[in-house]
């Protein structure tokens, strides 16, 4: 990556807020990897995989966040596991289930806690009630997803989600500790 555009990235994401550089270092980490995911998926499944690629739509509302968090901080803020919440939902309805793709939920529950100070504590309930309501309500009225796999590529792509969404929690569990350590 030429420097430049590298020195471009770290201004945009900066904030002297450690809550906002942690939703907007989060937000573009994700932002960059998206487009990787279908072709993740490709690699497990082959053409199978298309549906994965519709997931891109919510690429630039990710890439976003960090705009908005200079223009209003809670919102810029609040996006972030909202975003991740409804990506997750429409994950659900592309490739079910039964890939584990709930899983990207959890991040979104993990950031709740951290991104909001005590006295947005309730905009902090409101965004981390959207996974569980994502999990128990919006998951199973959703239907049928738009592909099936076999049993291995099941098991393949659970595989696929559990260690991107470990990456996520080492992600914000880095980046939290980085903003917090002065």
């Amino acid at each position: 990556m030429p420097v430049s555009l590298l020195n471009a990235l770290q201004a945009y994401k900066a904030s002297p807020d450690p809550r906002v550089a942690l939703a907007n270092t989060v937000a573009l980490v994700i932002a960059g990897n998206q487009p990787f995911y279908p072709l993740y998926l490709h690699a497990i499944v082959g053409q199978s995989a298309w549906p994965a690629w519709i997931t891109l739509i919510t690429m630039p509302i990710f890439a976003v966040v960090p705009a908005l968090s200079r223009r209003n901080s809670l919102m810029g803020r609040a996006l972030l596991p909202t975003i991740g919440t409804l990506n997750g939902i429409l994950a659900v309805k592309l490739i079910g289930t039964e890939t584990g793709v709930e899983l990207f939920l959890l991040p979104c529950i993990l950031l709740a806690a951290p991104l909001f100070r005590p006295g947005e504590r309730h905009v902090m309930l409101g965004v981390l009630a959207l996974p569980f309501a994502a999990y128990f309500l919006l998951d199973p009225a959703v239907g049928s997803p738009f592909a099936t796999y076999s049993a291995a590529e099941y098991r393949s792509i659970i595989s696929m989600h559990g260690f991107s969404v470990a990456c996520l929690f080492a992600l914000i569990g880095f980046s939290f500790q980085s903003g917090n350590s002065t």
